[in-house]
């Protein structure tokens, strides 16, 4: 069966018609052996280089919108103009560059155990996630 079957289901999964250029978003997200951080417009870029065409910016959002909305993609919010997605879906931590604006994993033995005193009448806490800013130290040490 070749590859790109899953890709295909995939996208029907989330209401998407199976094109060329949404099969290659999955290539792109899905065929790595490490967890991939990325922003919608880093994404465009990625796959416009490797298909050497242009792809539609509002394929790209409106596919990794529709993963993410199904559970595919995990999105992390740096602040009210920066987005990144995740394909590791999980509950987990993350640093963020700010110098290179890398968003990188941190292992959850890294950080030890949040203490959350403050409930919310009617709601549980389904899962705590720290995202640690991180910068150059450019300060002279004497």
């Amino acid at each position: 069966m070749p590859k790109n079957c899953n890709f295909i289901e995939k996208l029907r999964e989330v209401g998407l018609r199976p094109t060329k250029q949404r099969i290659k978003i999955c290539e792109v997200l899905y065929n790595r052996e490490k967890t991939f951080h990325f922003t919608v417009n880093d994404l465009v870029k990625m796959i416009s280089e490797q298909m050497s065409q242009k792809i539609s910016l509002a394929t790209v959002y409106n596919t990794v919108h529709a993963f993410e909305k199904k559970g595919y993609l995990k999105e992390i919010s740096i602040d009210s103009q920066k987005t990144y997605f995740d394909t590791n879906t999980s509950a987990h931590h993350h640093f963020f560059d700010e110098d290179t604006h890398e968003l990188i994993d941190c292992d959850g033995s890294d950080i030890d155990k949040i203490n959350i005193r403050k409930t919310i009448t009617g709601k549980k806490i389904n899962s705590i996630e720290v995202l640690v800013r991180i910068a150059s130290d450019n300060q002279n040490q004497k």
